[in-house]
């Protein structure tokens, strides 16, 4: 009779986190994280952009909300405002023609905080720097999950854990 109420409660909780998790979907902003790799220069970075921005041209893009890059073994962070272009770039956009099956490509182009003379560019699964030969380099992207996905994940998981112990010491109790 006792665990009537609790799992009473657990559905409910379960309930509302799905709400909670349906609400921050609709802000729709969508995280990435990236990554360069050429025979001159590695790095990694993170983007995020609200993917309900998408411009109505024949190829949509959409402004960043924030991004952060850094080569490997270099101090310097490169953002968005060290684009060339700034602030009309960088710029992601959607695709399903890019190696890899990535769905979003970036725009962004900036110069060397050591050496200016120096550029490089990200365009899409395409990195170049601009002493070597185009298209010098490759880009990786995978969609990172919000961080409200994993805690509601978790906190879901811990209450079927919990609900299990519970049912197996009644089975104990009543065998």
């Amino acid at each position: 009779m006792k665990l009537f109420p609790q799992l009473a409660i657990a559905t409910s909780l379960v309930l509302s986190l799905a709400i909670l998790s349906t609400k921050s979907v609709s802000a729709a902003i969508v995280n990435y994280a990236f990554s360069v790799d050429s025979s001159t220069a590695k790095g990694n970075g993170l983007f995020s952009f609200d993917d309900s921005t998408f411009s109505n041209d024949n190829i949509p893009v959409a402004p960043l909300q924030a991004l952060t890059f850094q080569f490997d073994n270099d101090p310097n962070i490169y953002t968005a405002k060290d684009d060339i272009e700034y602030p009309d770039y960088p710029v992601t956009f959607p695709t399903v023609s890019l190696a890899d099956n990535a769905s979003i490509g970036l725009l962004y182009n900036f110069l060397d905080k050591v050496n200016p003379s120096k550029s490089y560019e990200i365009a899409g699964t395409l990195f170049s720097v601009s002493s070597e030969t185009p298209d010098s380099g490759t880009v990786s992207y995978r969609e990172v999950p919000e961080p409200s996905t994993l805690d509601s994940t978790l906190l879901v998981g811990g209450i079927g854990l919990f609900l299990n112990r519970k049912l197996r010491s009644i089975k104990k109790i009543k065998a």
